[in-house]
């Protein structure tokens, strides 16, 4: 009886999880709700995710990547990106992946994302690239890289706490990496040659707000019922005569087109998103049956000199705006911004509709103010400006500080002087007593949905384990492979595990498929050590949906992709992934 009630309360998390009902930090907290209630677990039991080791160090890790951001060496990196590139599309791309894969091994790939996200729309405004060649690979060279140590990626700190719980010895900093490094390398390598093959050719919205007189403006222009402009191609509407033009998106009820890739024509109420100089604007609004949206009616397009601006913003995963509705935002009362619409997953919301929209990570913002107002909107933590460099207020003076704390913390890790959690703990508290972090910013940091999330699926384990819920799952998952080698059983379940990490988190699907993966080694009489180092791989194989993990997510509004963009690059990437760890694994941790 137990074991079933295990199993609905699984079923039910996962089509919570999957369908985002709810928000995950409240599935998680109806677990541990569902499981103390029906008696299934006794409530020390329930809560002992909270005390969890994993939980601690996953905290305190996203506490010293703050610190490390804070500081400007992160930052001081990924300018002179800019300068290195000069221009040429391939050295950019290369260099970028390889940047973004040595941090994103050694500090929480989020921060690392969000970071370079503006690093890559401000070289591409200024080389005239197009940001969508970019801004997948730099997801998906953070999330190989994270595979490469033990704090690569939180999934790996889970995965090592929770083997030691189950009896099993954890992983070291860098035992991964004998494996984790290569499939990385050749990873970045198939990025380097695939993706600006498969990948589309968009325009970059925004360019970098500078005093300049060939200054470029983002405006939304609604063609209206009679106008001499329906049923014309919007990538060649307003050339050669407006030559400046460039007609970025067009929106037809609410839904999103791209004139380079998607074949329409213009209709009536469409809008079209553009790009262009200051006079060709207004010569179009003079000259042409064009108007503003009544969005826009309040920007006046001039040479004044505290002009009005169109800026994009980003909902990033620690903003506290998630979630909230937004007509109760600050932003929305603020009476200096005007926002414009909101972007999410190719769909287009504006005027009334934007009231009641729910934001979510990765929404875009568009907005107007005056330029005077931009230097408020950078300092924000809420949002970040998504073609803007990188302009939050570093303590560059205590860059040498975070340093070597974050050397020691390694360091200290890997000679085995200490457990991780204890180094990451101690990191955590000298950046803050260094002056490197303020409390505020470290409170910031820690994503409590994620931890939240950490804490209910391992109770939800726990509760497997004590029903015998996973050694069922684990002798049904036998059965179907009973005839084949252990090395067959590993690659069923690498793959299976790569499968749930497209639709789950990759820290439930790692938390979730432990049990079971050690269950099926006990089951076919095999060392547990290769399947929990398959977890590690096949939990961070989430490549092929933008909903696998959320830097995949985060890239998917400004580099204007379609779900189908994931899937030409992500497939390929995930199969690679699956294969290499299958054929690797048990050489390396022997049966």
């Amino acid at each position: 009886m137990d074991i079933w009630l295990v199993s609905a309360i699984l079923l039910i998390t996962l089509f919570l999880l999957i369908t985002e009902k709810i928000s995950v930090d409240l599935t998680a907290i109806g677990i541990m709700v569902l499981l103390v209630v029906s008696g299934t677990l006794t409530a020390k039991e329930t809560i002992s995710g909270f005390a969890n080791p994993a939980l601690i160090t996953v905290g305190a890790m996203f506490v010293v990547s703050k610190g490390l951001m804070r500081t400007g060496g992160v930052e001081f990196i990924s300018r002179q990106i800019i300068q290195m590139a000069k221009g040429s599309h391939k050295l950019a791309l290369i260099i970028i992946l390889i940047s973004v894969a040595i941090a994103s091994a050694f500090i929480n790939n989020t921060p690392v994302v969000i970071l370079f996200i503006p690093v890559v729309m401000s070289m591409c405004c200024e080389f005239g690239l197009s940001p969508s060649k970019f801004l997948i690979p730099v997801s998906y060279a953070s999330i190989l890289a994270g595979t490469c140590t033990l704090i690569g990626t939180s999934t790996n700190i889970i995965i090592s706490d929770l083997s030691v719980t189950n009896g099993y010895a954890g992983l070291s900093m860098f035992e991964l990496a004998p494996l984790g490094v290569p499939i990385a390398v050749v990873g970045i390598i198939l990025l380097y040659f695939i993706a600006p093959k498969v990948l589309p050719d968009l325009a970059n919205p925004i360019c970098q707000l500078q005093d300049s007189d060939h200054r470029k403006y983002l405006a939304e222009l609604k063609i209206p019922a009679k106008s001499n402009l329906i049923g014309k191609d919007p990538d060649t509407l307003f050339t050669p005569k407006y030559p400046s033009i460039n007609v970025i998106e067009l929106i037809n009820k609410s839904h999103i087109y791209h004139p380079v890739r998607d074949r329409i024509l213009t209709s009536k109420n469409d809008i079209l998103l553009v790009k262009g100089s200051l006079n060709d604007l207004v010569a179009i609004l003079h000259n042409e049956q064009i108007d503003l949206p009544t969005s826009e009616k309040g920007l006046v397009l001039g040479a004044q000199k505290d002009a009005p601006i169109v800026v994009e913003l980003m909902i990033p995963p620690h903003s506290s705006l998630r979630g909230e509705i937004i007509q109760q935002t600050s932003l929305a009362k603020d009476p200096d911004v005007h926002i414009i619409a909101v972007k999410r997953s190719n769909l287009h919301m504006s005027e009334k509709q934007i009231l009641d929209v729910k934001l979510q990570t990765g929404d875009i913002l568009l907005v107007w103010c005056h330029e005077s107002k931009l230097g408020a909107i950078r300092s924000a933590t809420n949002y970040i400006v998504i073609e803007d460099v990188y302009e939050e207020l570093v303590h560059k003076r205590k860059a040498v500080w975070s340093i070597i704390n974050f050397v020691c913390m390694i360091g200290t890790a890997t000679l085995g002087l200490a457990d991780i959690m204890t180094c990451a703990l101690t990191a955590a508290f000298l950046m803050i007593i260094t002056g490197c972090l303020q409390m505020r910013d470290a409170y910031r940091a820690l994503q409590g949905d994620v931890l939240l999330l950490i804490a209910g699926t391992i109770a939800l384990g726990v509760g497997m384990q004590k029903t015998g819920a996973s050694e069922l799952y684990a002798e049904t998952f036998i059965s179907i492979f009973s005839n084949y080698s252990p090395q067959i059983v590993l690659g069923a379940f690498i793959l299976l595990t790569s499968i749930c990490t497209q639709i789950l988190s990759n820290n439930a699907t790692a938390v979730l498929m432990l049990p079971i993966a050690i269950s099926t080694a006990l089951g076919i009489g095999v060392d547990p050590k290769p399947f929990i180092v398959g977890i590690c791989f096949g939990a961070s194989a989430c490549f092929a949906t933008p909903m696998g993990y959320q830097t995949n997510l985060m890239v998917y509004g400004p580099g204007g992709y379609s779900f189908l963009d994931y899937m030409k690059l992500g497939l390929p990437l995930n199969t690679f992934v699956v294969i290499a760890s299958t054929l690797c694994i048990p050489y390396i941790w022997p049966f």
